[in-house]
């Protein structure tokens, strides 16, 4: 993976997150970095997120309540599947397990399961965290409910380690229309969030060229299409050092804006 260059370390003024705005209340993390380092973070979705009917979902001819464990890297998954086990008139049994990204993801699940009943399992952003849950419950058998045309790292570990395990397409996602900015990104830096996030970039602004805009990638798949894509990667999380896209987006600023 390239690591970010020195001499893109420059001050930033601006920063586009290519996400929805998060909700106000409580303040959220990126309202602390607006306010810290005295820069204007705007929000615009590069992507749209499509369900997959259950009509759709059934041609896939996975039996949702065959499976032990579930897998979640993504509030996107958590809604979706719990939306087509609705749909479906499926209870999740008590006993199943559920396998999550980082802390934030299984929180979120409090939004569809009595969390302090259930068996979560969760890690701190880091890929091996994951790796090493999986291995330790190799006994499971495990749905990953995900997007269509799904790339993932724990896929590949899952195929490594035997495991028993079956990708579950809920969802899809495209590029939004961004043809209002006019083709052109006026902003210091942009962080993205997935490969089609990285797409749609290139699909809203073909003439798109880096230049000194910093671009920064959350997760081994986005950063991999940045690097198919030949971007520079200025930020990247997770890392040992940044678990999350925030405290990456902190260390750089507080190098790159530091008072004189």
């Amino acid at each position: 993976m390239t690591k970010p260059q020195p001499t893109s370390i420059k001050p930033v003024k601006s920063i586009l997150i290519s996400q929805p705005k998060p909700p106000e209340v409580p303040k959220s993390p990126y309202q602390d970095l607006a306010e810290k380092y005295k820069v204007n973070i705007e929000f615009r979705q590069f992507i749209q997120v499509r369900g997959l009917a259950a009509k759709e979902f059934r041609k896939q001819r996975i039996i949702i309540l065959d499976y032990t464990a579930v897998i979640f890297t993504s509030r996107n998954a958590i809604d979706h599947f719990f939306r087509i086990c609705d749909e479906l008139r499926i209870r999740m049994p008590e006993m199943t397990k559920y396998f999550c990204v980082s802390e934030a993801i299984a929180v979120y699940l409090q939004k569809y399961i009595q969390y302090r009943k259930r068996k979560v399992f969760y890690g701190s952003g880091k890929d091996t965290d994951m790796f090493d849950l999986f291995k330790k419950h190799i006994a499971e058998k495990f749905i990953f409910p995900c997007t269509v045309n799904h790339k993932d790292i724990y896929t590949e570990y899952l195929k490594s380690i035997n495991a028993d395990f079956s990708e579950a397409f809920m969802y899809e996602t495209v590029p939004s229309d961004l043809s209002d900015l006019k083709g052109k990104l006026k902003c210091d830096m942009v962080i993205l969030f997935t490969p089609t996030g990285v797409a749609s970039l290139f699909q809203n602004f073909p003439d798109f060229v880096q230049g000194d805009i910093r671009i920064g990638g959350m997760g081994a798949a986005t950063l991999k299409a940045m690097e198919e894509y030949k971007l520079r990667i200025d930020i990247m999380a997770p890392s040992p050092e940044s678990p999350s896209i925030i405290m990456a987006l902190d260390k750089y600023l507080a190098i790159a804006n530091k008072k004189k």
